[in-house]
C-alpha cells in the first residue's frame, strides 16, 4: 500500500504515506463547496506535476554535478466544466543562472519526460516554462 486517505468530514481529507507516517489534508475547494482551506484533490494533481519534474531534474543534475537547490517550481491550475476537469497545469521553473546550456538542455528533456507527465491524461494542456535566472 502506497497510501491511506481517510475522509474526516465536511469534504475533507487526511492522507497518509504510509512508509513514511507523513500526512497533508486536502479540501474541496471554495467552488465546490468546500472551505479551501488545503490543497484540493486536484491541486495535489498539478503540484505532484512540478513535483515530479524537479524531482527528476535534481536526479539527473547530481550525475552532472549541478546543484538545483534552492530552485523553485510555480504551478498554475486551470479548471473546466462540464464534466469538471483539469484542463491545463501551468509551470514555471526557476533555476540557478550558472548552469551551461548543454546540461540546461538535458535537464528540460529530463522534465519534459517526467513519470507524471506520462501519467497525466493527454487532453489537459501543459505549459512548461524555463527560466534560468537563480
Amino acid at each position: 500500500m502506497t497510501s491511506k486517505i481517510t475522509y474526516t468530514g465536511e469534504l475533507r481529507t487526511t492522507c497518509e504515506h504510509v512508509k513514511s507516517g507523513n500526512t497533508f489534508i486536502t479540501d474541496a475547494p471554495v467552488d465546490n463547496n468546500g472551505l479551501g482551506q488545503a490543497f484540493s484533490p486536484t491541486d495535489t494533481v498539478a503540484t505532484g506535476f512540478g513535483s515530479c519534474m524537479i524531482t527528476v531534474m535534481g536526479i539527473k543534475a547530481k550525475g552532472l554535478g549541478v546543484d538545483l537547490k534552492d530552485s523553485v517550481v510555480e504551478i498554475t491550475k486551470h479548471m473546466a466544466a462540464d464534466p469538471r476537469r483539469i484542463s491545463k497545469i501551468e509551470a514555471k521553473l526557476i533555476l540557478p543562472s550558472d548552469v551551461s546550456e548543454k546540461n540546461r538542455k538535458i535537464l528540460e528533456h529530463t522534465a519534459n519526460t517526467c513519470p507524471v507527465h506520462y501519467s497525466l491524461h493527454p487532453d489537459i494542456e501543459r505549459v512548461v516554462t524555463y527560466h534560468w535566472e537563480l
